[in-house]
């Protein structure tokens, strides 16, 4: 039987939600060199991926946070996994912007969360996780007991798990670099020979390339 995360990492590739180009990087916002890159946005053109990954996010927060009373989605990415996760749970949801608002009310968070809320986040995709935990602060400065974060993809970076090792969050995902890189040649996506110079990658993002 497959694993979650080589099923997910399936469907990513299937659909080119995750686009490996070992040949051709991709350049980030960052102005990183990349040979991969990951818009979890395009599982929603897809009904069938778009529901798994709901019902197994939401599974994932009933297995590990069974006392959480809210969800909350990291802007924009993990707006609509978020408000999917918070429908299939019946729970209150709001999201979080990187920023408060310069005009109106200027809400960082949008929508309502008390507090005291126990608040579980969910995000479509860790790279760095610095705009991810930048949402896990501000709702606990609104109050809110952040239990965990649950998302659909990482990619793994060291700096990644020391940074929410360092803000004490706990992060699961339902697939990662690494299945993904499975699948992959398993499919024949990419060659076997090329699944060195991925890896190699991940060790120094900010560098490769150069």
């Amino acid at each position: 039987m497959k694993t979650v995360e080589k099923m997910i990492a399936e469907k990513l590739l299937a659909i080119k939600a995750v686009k490996l180009q070992p040949e051709n990087p991709f350049t980030w916002a960052s102005g990183w060199k990349s040979p991969i890159y990951c818009d979890n946005r395009k599982t929603l053109a897809y009904p069938f991926v778009r529901n798994l990954i709901k019902i197994e996010l939401a599974r994932l927060v009933r297995e590990l946070y069974p006392e959480a009373t809210a969800i909350a989605g990291v802007a924009t990415g993990a707006i609509a996994q978020g408000a999917m996760v918070a429908e299939e749970l019946s729970m209150p949801f709001a999201y979080v912007r990187p920023k408060p608002k310069d005009h109106g009310m200027g809400n960082q968070i949008e929508g309502e969360l008390k507090a005291g809320e126990k608040v579980v986040v969910i995000e479509d995709l860790i790279s760095t996780g610095m705009s991810s935990l930048k949402a896990v602060d501000a709702l606990r400065q609104a109050g809110c007991e952040v239990l965990g974060m649950v998302a659909n993809f990482t990619y793994g970076f060291p700096l990644a798990e020391q940074q929410f090792k360092e803000a004490g969050v706990t992060l699961t995902t339902l697939s990662n670099y690494n299945a993904v890189l499975e699948a992959a040649v398993e499919t024949n996506y990419i060659a076997a020979s090329d699944v060195e110079t991925l890896k190699e990658w991940r060790k120094d993002p900010a560098n490769w390339g150069i």
